[in-house]
């Protein structure tokens, strides 16, 4: 599984950092983002599930949050 730290990245740049993570894995994929509270972890979600991808958990851990997302159909 790949994962994408995006702690002290900013919105709306961590989707962006996201999406463009999303690219270079196959469609199923599962891959893990690391966000800040606040805006990153209420706004990421939103917008990669807006996006067409699979949400498969959202967790607190260390400090930040673990956003887990299947990777949806182009």
């Amino acid at each position: 599984m790949t994962t994408v730290d995006l702690r002290g990245v900013t919105c709306p740049t961590n989707f962006v950092k996201a999406k463009l993570a999303l690219e270079t894995v196959d469609t199923g994929a599962v891959v893990e983002f690391l966000l800040d509270d606040g805006e990153p972890v209420k706004n990421v979600p939103r917008s990669l599930k807006g996006e067409g991808h699979k949400l498969l958990g959202l967790k607190e851990a260390d400090g930040c949050y673990v956003l887990t997302v299947g990777k949806g159909e182009e």
